[in-house]
């Protein structure tokens, strides 16, 4: 029994891997430096209200046997243009982002200090190769190795800086104003995902139970989803953590050069697990940051080949080596023209994160509570109400940011 449902498991950990990238190890680990327990209440009430929405993906793929695209251009072919253009808003950005942190994971590993661009274009050139190879399948297998590797390293690391530290444990609620409330919003847009993942995951398990050769229960599909869930929220508590623990009230600051963040990222674990442990925390982070850039650069393409064939009623023809071309070359060229801005560039695909999660979460309820999926399929009132609850909440301080601009 236990063994079939480890079979099973499959896209819920494919979303944790894009899931536990710059959200975690930069947004929660920095949320944590800069103030201290004090963000705990976002983290954990974004993961709260934001689960049912992402739990819709898988939901409404294994109930009607469709993504959530089809679903969108049901309910009215508007709503896919949107989709198109958010998608082609911020895609480019979020490649680019969790990249810098894979090429200065990699820079600090291999000790070659190279100009951080190169390694960057090194990486895209890298999963490009392998993705149009279909060796993909090789990293879904690994990916259970993964994220039991990296968390087993962050409990560790936890627990000892807890030992070490002696820090008292101050969970009083931090509500930050200026340019502290701009990261707030960011920390949130990204926590645990951009809220369009849903979307990929609703595509990953289509090809799961293709793979399984239809044999994989809704029942299924929501176990390994809560199982990927759980793990980014448990390790987005890790991370901030670890910054509360070892930096915050401390004299070290995070930088932004992707290379230097890279190093204090692992300086953060070998100061609580030892210098033995350097080499496996390292690889284990760059694992991490380069199954979520290989993830992201083969969903986004496969998100945008589905849309085009749905917009133009063009089902047969496959856009996918098109998209993924143009996300590649698009990456590298913010990487020679526009590294510097990296910081602003980050900033606005993460607003414009926050800010849409309110459009998918509204879109996913709508579509899920609706005649085209079976009443059996949908979800229970409790999952209704969190749903009800969770747009209030995503809308009411996205309503509260916009006019705080």
């Amino acid at each position: 029994m236990v063994l079939n449902k480890l079979k099973k498991l499959g896209p819920g950990l494919l979303f944790a891997g894009a899931a536990i990238g710059v959200s975690h190890l930069v947004q929660s680990t920095r949320a944590g430096a800069d103030y201290g327990w004090g963000l705990l209440w976002a983290l954990l009430l974004v993961n709260l209200f934001k689960y049912p929405f992402f739990q819709f993906g898988p939901r409404y793929a294994l109930a009607t046997g469709e993504s959530l695209l089809d679903g969108y251009y049901k309910l009215g072919k508007n709503y896919l243009w949107i989709f198109f253009f958010l998608n082609f808003t911020t895609m480019f950005t979020i490649q680019t982002a969790v990249t810098v942190v894979t090429a200065g994971l990699a820079s600090n590993l291999f000790q070659i200090n190279t100009d951080i661009v190169y390694w960057c274009i090194g990486v895209t050139a890298v999963c490009y190769t392998i993705l149009l190879i279909g060796r993909y399948q090789l990293l879904d297998k690994v990916i259970k190795i993964i994220i039991l590797m990296l968390t087993i390293s962050s409990v560790l690391a936890v627990m000892i800086a807890f030992i070490k530290e002696g820090k008292s444990i101050d969970l009083t609620p931090v509500f930050p104003e200026g340019a502290g409330f701009l990261f707030l919003i960011a920390f949130m847009g990204w926590m645990p995902a951009p809220m369009d993942i849903s979307i990929w995951h609703s595509i990953w398990i289509l090809e799961k139970k293709n793979d399984l050769k239809n044999n994989l229960s809704l029942k299924d599909g929501l176990f390994d989803f809560n199982v990927g869930y759980i793990t980014t929220v448990f390790l987005g508590i890790c991370f901030l953590g670890l910054g509360a623990l070892v930096m915050f009230g401390s004299d070290l600051a995070f930088s932004n050069q992707g290379n230097v963040f890279a190093g204090q990222l692992i300086d953060l674990y070998t100061s609580n697990l030892g210098d033995a442990a350097h080499g496996i925390i390292a690889v284990a982070a760059l694992t991490t940051m380069f199954s979520t850039t290989i993830t992201t650069l083969d969903a986004s393409p496969r998100a945008m080949s589905k849309t085009i064939q749905l917009l133009f009623q063009k089902p047969q023809k496959d856009y996918y080596l098109t998209w993924i071309s143009l996300l590649a070359a698009g990456t590298c060229l913010i990487f020679l023209l526009l590294l510097s801005e990296m910081g602003l560039l980050v900033q606005i695909a993460t607003v414009l994160s926050f800010i849409t999660a309110p459009f998918y979460a509204i879109l996913n309820y709508r579509l899920i509570t609706s005649k085209h999926v079976p009443k059996k399929d949908q979800p229970s009132a409790k999952i209704k109400i969190l749903s009800i609850l969770g747009i209030i909440f995503l809308s009411g301080f996205t309503l509260v940011y916009l006019l705080s601009l």
